[in-house]
């Protein structure tokens, strides 16, 4: 029985009608008694839409998940979103401007409500967007970080630390956003390196007519210099070290004060200190016990109204006035009294927050903070001790590096999006810090208490993930059975983020590490290598991708460029449509096999040469694949699958087949459907439409309701023969070569040429006589001569050389030999013509001194470009001649 195909892969139908199948049967939820295999994963934004970082973080991930079902496991891959509170903050603050309101218009709880309602109405959109791109994630079990579950682990969380004296409330430098007017962590606030200067400035030494020229990129700061230091090795200054400095406009006397910290190359060798907005001088202050002077309100203005009265009599104008426009007029003020020595041009990276993108202020702030130094010390020791294990294993040190120079870590945030600090105050002046909600002082009985108004950093919720989205801080069945997960996978930007809080967080509460593996991949780049962004406006929408070319050929494309080293990889149209075509080559070559008849569908134990040697292909191939997705080398194992698929199967085997098709219809089948399952954790839709196609012409093949729950192919050693595939990989090239001999000299398909190979090795003879049969066929071949020596003539013949043999076609009756001949030496002229001018261009010196590197590469490729086709068409004409 024959089925009837469609002759065109329509991607978008399938992908819908198969994952809504996967869903409905609950085909993601883990079952069978295998071992657990185990990934949670990395929370997007409930604000996000599907990226290209997600799609290759979850197509990694996926894989993953796919071929563990596949191979017995009881694998779980848990969904969610991250509540992202500043993020969706400013979303639902956006909305409300639109309306001509604020968050304070509406006050803390009922904006609460509207926020909730936002989240209800489109938090779901990247969830939606998952689906489409195939993620066998159990939906069964879908969080948030804010659902009443995980808000309850929080609290646990917050309260066991701070019993144990590891939260606290303390005064230190944090990145401030006075726009958000909100405390961020590192990750929320970019960096971006622009044009900036470097301001020289005299500080008058007290009681003399001197002064030390001070260097700043931020002289608005100055306001609140305590100190300025010297490197006690710098011996410009060893003579002022304890010598006080009258502040310049402020009056303000302060010390010079020595610290290695300071950089005698950078500037003058002596720095302002300003501990109230600089993190390390912020440190120095500590050290040092210096005063902390704070002249900013929180949303970047200048606050000068506290300080001592003597010190504002040049300074009062600047109260109140943004932070840029006073550093216009404190420059203006110092050149006016002869303060200002010199500015100089200054490339300088300023943190600017990651939402409104407002320049990020340091700021000495009133926050909580988690103190991290007992928690790292076992984080550190579980990864030294190889109880984790990272991939690739360069990212160790990153880790470790990160978590030996750790510093508190700041949790509060000043939004209302988020989950709210269970501490509250008594007007007593008890403080309470309580799972629930407590309805009055333990000590004084009032009921009136303040709950804290800070909300914690979203990265706090989220370092609870691998343990809270299986149950805890109850004892759950999930927890029982999967945790510690099996493996991480995700980017290394957020492996000092979230990856150590992760690890430290499972140590802590549950006394094992939260995950065994950690595998870090690379971001996705344009085809120049730069980070896709809107602004740049090289951003390529994967759902868009999607639309155009099925979620197979998009994950194929960002899984096969993905390095053994965890590089970035460079996406580009031309790899997405190499994918489509791959997903084309597929389906016309499934279609192919099962539209023809079969005499029989039993494999048996008879087979030619060409089953032999696809049989061995494909399971020296089933045993590299499994191999290579345990070592995490996802691009290798999509590259060889691809070969495989591409190369082998199609384009030799299945060629080789026709002669016979009927007889070769098991072979056929027993290859295309196991390459099925090989492929299926790659490309999980079309695997299921042609997996299913095959499950209707031979149903003993396909026993599972679906390629994702049928077992992942397993080694079959007794179908490895070395002796076939190396004939193969011998013949391969010698039919190539006659082929490329008809498309150069331009004869019809349909035209019957002669071939004579002289083969002096006895063995390499022995397998081209086997073999007549197939190169005849595969070179439209009507007459194969294999011989030892050369006989007679070779002049009017094509020649090629393959290894230490030699291919002869005649051209006689195929070709005019003399207009090919004039033909190929306009061709060698036209060629030797553009070398001479490549070559012209690389001699210049003007041209590689001055071109960029991209373009001389490109030069020196089409010099060896051109250089090879002057080869052979110089063989060529030899040939004719």
């Amino acid at each position: 029985m024959t089925q009837e195909i469609e002759k065109v892969y329509d991607p978008l139908k399938a992908e819908k009608g198969r994952y809504s199948f996967w869903e409905k049967s609950g085909f993601f939820s883990p079952t069978g008694s295998g071992d657990a295999f185990t990934i949670v994963i990395p929370p997007p934004n409930v604000t996000g839409s599907l990226h290209m970082g997600h799609a290759l973080d979850n197509s990694l991930q996926d894989i993953l998940v796919r071929f563990n079902r596949m191979k017995g496991a009881r694998s779980l891959w848990v969904p969610g979103t991250d509540h992202a509170g500043i993020a969706t903050q400013n979303v639902v603050e956006k909305d409300l401007k639109k309306e001509g309101k604020t968050k304070d218009d509406l006050g803390r709880e009922k904006f609460l409500e509207r926020t909730w309602e936002w989240k209800k109405l489109y938090g779901g959109r990247i969830t939606s967007q998952l689906r489409r791109l195939g993620a066998s994630l159990d939906w069964s079990r879908e969080r948030f970080t804010m659902d009443e579950g995980l808000s309850k682990a929080v609290r646990k969380a917050f309260v066991a630390l701070y019993m144990e004296g590891l939260i606290y409330r303390g005064k230190r430098i944090i990145n401030w956003c006075p726009r958000c007017m909100t405390a961020l962590s590192d990750i929320e606030s970019e960096h971006k390196v622009g044009k900036g200067s470097l301001w020289h400035i005299k500080y008058p030494i007290d009681g003399t007519s001197e002064h030390v020229t001070v260097a700043t990129t931020r002289p608005e700061t100055m306001l609140g210099d305590t100190a300025v230091a010297v490197n006690p090795r710098d011996k410009r200054y060893k003579s002022l070290i304890g010598k006080m400095l009258v502040l310049p406009l402020v009056g303000r006397k302060i010390p010079v004060i020595k610290d290695d910290f300071v950089d005698p190359e950078f500037g003058t060798g002596a720095v302002k200190v300003t501990p109230a907005h600089d993190p390390n001088d912020f440190d120095m202050g500590e050290r040092h016990n210096l005063p902390r002077v704070n002249m900013l309100y929180p949303d970047g203005k200048v606050a000068v109204k506290h300080f001592d009265p003597s010190e504002l009599g040049n300074i009062k104008g600047y109260e109140g006035k943004d932070r840029s426009k006073v550093r216009e007029e404190i420059v203006e003020d110092l050149k006016s009294e002869g303060l200002l020595e010199k500015i100089e041009d200054y490339d300088s990276s300023i943190g600017h927050c990651y939402r409104c993108k407002t320049a990020v202020e340091p700021y000495l702030s009133d926050q909580w903070f988690v103190k991290v130094a007992p928690l790292a010390a076992p984080a550190i020791k579980a990864v030294e001790d190889g109880k984790i294990k990272f991939y690739p294993e360069r990212w160790t040190k990153v880790y470790i590096d990160w978590m030996v120079n750790l510093k508190d870590w700041c949790i509060s945030r000043q939004i209302w999006w988020g989950h709210r600090i269970p501490v509250w105050y008594c007007s007593c002046g008890e403080i309470i810090v309580a799972e629930n909600d407590p309805e009055r002082c333990p000590e004084c009985g009032n009921r009136d208490l303040k709950q804290d108004t800070d909300v914690l950093d979203t990265w706090f919720s989220s370092s609870l993930w691998p343990f809270s989205t299986l149950g805890w801080p109850g004892t759950t069945e999930d927890l029982k059975n999967f945790y510690p997960t099996s493996v991480l996978i995700t980017g290394y930007d957020i492996i000092t983020f979230w990856v150590s809080r992760m690890i430290m967080m499972g140590l802590k509460f549950m006394k094992e590490v939260p995950f065994r593996t950690v595998y870090i991949h690379g971001l996705v780049r344009d085809v120049h290598g730069k980070k896709m962004s809107k602004s740049l406006g090289n951003v390529i929408d994967p759902i868009n991708v999607i639309d155009r070319v099925g979620a197979d050929a998009l994950r194929f494309a960002l899984v096969s460029l993905v390095t053994g080293q965890g590089q970035d990889i460079k996406l580009t149209e031309q790899k997405i449509n190499e994918c489509r075509n791959f997903s084309n080559k597929i389906w016309n070559a499934s279609r192919f096999v099962l539209m023809n008849p079969a005499k029989s569908l039993k494999l048996g134990g008879n087979l030619e040469f060409a089953d032999r040697w696809i049989l061995s292909r494909f399971y020296r191939e089933v045993n590299n694949i499994a191999e290579l997705l345990e070592q995490y080398d996802f691009g290798t194992a999509a590259r060889r699958i691809y070969d495989f698929v591409w190369g082998d199967f199609c384009d030799w085997y299945i060629e080789m087949a026709k002669e016979n098709i009927g007889l070769k219809m098991p072979v056929l089948l027993h290859v295309l459907e196991g390459t099925m399952r090989l492929l299926h954790p790659f490309m999980p839709f079309l695997t299921e439409e042609i997996w299913q196609m095959v499950k209707m012409r031979a149903p003993e093949l396909c026993p599972a309701d679906s390629i994702m729950l049928a077992d992942f192919p397993e080694p079959d050693d007794k179908y490895i023969d070395k002796t076939v595939e190396s004939d193969m990989e011998f013949l391969k090239p010698v039919i190539t070569a006659i082929r490329n001999i008809r498309a150069q000299y331009k004869v019809k398909t349909a035209t019957e040429i002669a071939v004579v190979i002289v083969s002096p090795d006895r063995a390499w003879r022995e397998t081209l006589e086997r073999s007549i049969a197939h190169i005849s066929r595969l070179t439209r071949a009507g007459d194969v001569r294999i011989v030892k020596k050369q006989e007679g003539s070779q002049k009017g013949s094509a020649i090629a050389a393959v290894g230490s043999n030699e291919i002869q076609v005649p051209l006689k009756g195929l070709i005019d030999v003399d207009k090919e001949a004039d033909r190929l030496r306009k061709e060698l002229q036209k060629v030797s013509g553009e070398l001479k001018k490549v070559d012209s261009k690389l001699s210049n010196r003007g041209f590689v001194e001055n071109a960029k590197p991209e373009l001389i590469e490109a030069e020196n490729r089409k010099k060896l470009k051109l250089e090879e086709s002057r080869k052979i068409i110089e063989k060529s004409l030899s040939s004719l001649s």
